[in-house]
């Protein structure tokens, strides 16, 4: 949603209000863009209540929410002529938007990027009476909307048949600040990142070794000599996953997949349980190669099951593996996406019918992705040209031995899906998707209400973003 503004203000030359709960800061271009103006919101903490009764505080949640939500946008903005709101979550954003839309005289659109009574289904299953409500409410409030975006051809399919409701397909796409990383984006990230990533986990690890205190021109990754900038020939593999550490990704999968990859190398490489790992590690930093190298798995984001992972990650005994955990800032994560290998994604949709905006932003930076495997996916990952998919830790752990046998420079297989990704780098970007699919919807929704004052309200997740054009009034 935050592309949707960016998109109305630059492209589109509007004027742009961002009403938002207050976390986690925004991408830096909304920031310095003078034509968007950001108002925060309290978000809503009841965790007395939810301790005494989960569906009480979940009900009185939705209640303020939905009280906050109807006084903004009736009495703290000016008068929009249109709303367009992300779907999920529903409730009880919907409703106070479909209110909003009518004491105001105004049209509203859905961009629907999955269905809330779905994931509210992975906690409850899908027969509970909460989701059964939900669900109820999700597809009446839905169905009052003048317009409606969605994310694949398989639910503008499920919208029409089942729901009533006609959409266009809106892909996510990344704008143009994912792009791969030049070498001095990359020694430069490394270097403010590197007491992160040279401090293991739990014990020391093959990562940990590479840490060297005060010394700037060195990364695990890259060296910088008399000004110019090298990556280092036996840096690791690095590898990254974000998440927002919920049960609709099962992150088992890929520490069990990097457990086997461990595993197998050393079968593979001849080594067994008694060899001294810690002087491995000092000759592979010392220059030492093998056919197969260190993988250093980062993962981004922050959510409930993020500690119980970790936990997990910190037990685990692994010679030529190690994994971090962080949450970046905006501006470093197309960064790290744009300096990585490989892109792993365990998103398995609620519904089956939207695509992981992870992956969409893997390939905005060139980097192929190995993606567990569900119903749409295919529209967006295309096996054996930008990226692979998985069902199991096995398959995943076959993937990763096979894509970087001989890394960093005889990894063939590896190289294709990066050629393959770069194509649909420069093949589809946001601002392309955007003026073709979003904008003709937006401005007929526009025309139907004034062409003297448009305003466009977008709601995220708790973020209402609030759109009007420069307009010039002379006499």
């Amino acid at each position: 949603m935050q592309y949707h503004s960016l998109s109305l203000a630059n492209q589109a030359g509007m004027e742009v209000d961002i009403v938002a709960n207050g976390g986690s800061d925004p991408h830096l271009s909304l920031i310095e863009n003078p034509s968007i103006h950001i108002h925060e919101m309290r978000t809503v903490q009841l965790s007395v209540i939810s301790k005494i009764s989960g569906a009480l505080a979940l009900l009185l949640k939705a209640a303020i929410q939905f009280v906050m939500l109807v006084w903004f946008l009736c009495l703290k903005i000016p008068r929009p002529d249109v709303f367009v709101v992300q779907n999920p979550p529903s409730v009880p954003t919907l409703a106070a938007v479909k209110l909003a839309s009518w004491l105001r005289g105004a049209k509203f659109i859905v961009d629907w990027h999955n269905f809330g009574y779905t994931l509210l289904g992975l906690s409850h299953g899908r027969s509970h009476i909460i989701v059964k409500v939900y669900f109820w409410f999700e597809k009446h409030f839905g169905r009052m909307a003048d317009g409606a975006f969605c994310v694949t051809k398989a639910m503008l399919h499920e919208l029409a048949q089942n729901w009533g409701i006609r959409a266009t397909v809106l892909y996510d796409q990344s704008p143009d600040f994912f792009h791969p990383a030049s070498l001095m984006e990359k020694h430069g990230l490394f270097s403010r990142l590197g007491d992160t990533i040279c401090s293991a986990m739990g014990n020391a690890d093959c990562i940990s070794v590479e840490k060297e205190a005060g010394d700037m021109n060195t990364t695990a990754f890259t060296s910088k000599i008399d000004d110019e900038i090298f990556l280092k020939p036996n840096r690791p593999a690095l590898v990254v996953s974000s998440t927002s550490w919920t049960p609709d990704e099962d992150f088992s999968i890929l520490l069990e997949a990097a457990l086997m990859y461990d595993r197998r190398v050393a079968a593979t490489l001849g080594e067994d349980d008694s060899m001294d790992e810690g002087q491995l590690w000092i000759d592979i930093k010392n220059g030492k190669q093998f056919v197969y190298p260190r993988l250093l798995f980062i993962i981004t984001g922050k959510g409930p099951d993020r500690k119980k992972y970790e936990d997990q990650i910190k037990r685990l005994k692994l010679r030529r593996v190690a994994f971090r955990t962080m949450w970046l800032a905006s501006e470093d994560y197309p960064l790290l996406l744009g300096s990585a290998d490989l892109g792993v994604s365990l998103h398995t949709s609620s519904s089956g019918l939207d695509l992981p905006m992870k992956v969409v932003d893997m390939f905005g930076c060139g980097l192929p992705v190995c993606a567990a495997s569900f119903s749409c996916i295919e529209e967006l990952v295309k096996v054996n040209n930008n990226g692979l998919l998985f069902s199991t830790s096995s398959e995943l752990a076959d993937e990763l031995m096979m894509l970087f046998k001989g890394f960093p420079e005889e990894c063939n297989a590896l190289k294709s899906l990066k050629e393959g990704a770069m194509n649909t780098v420069s093949s589809s970007k946001w601002s392309m998707e955007w003026q073709t699919n979003a904008l003709p919807l937006v401005n007929q929704a526009s025309a139907q209400v004034s062409l003297t004052s448009i305003v466009i309200t977008l709601v995220s997740l708790g973020l209402i973003f609030i759109l009007y054009p420069n307009l010039q009034v002379s006499g």
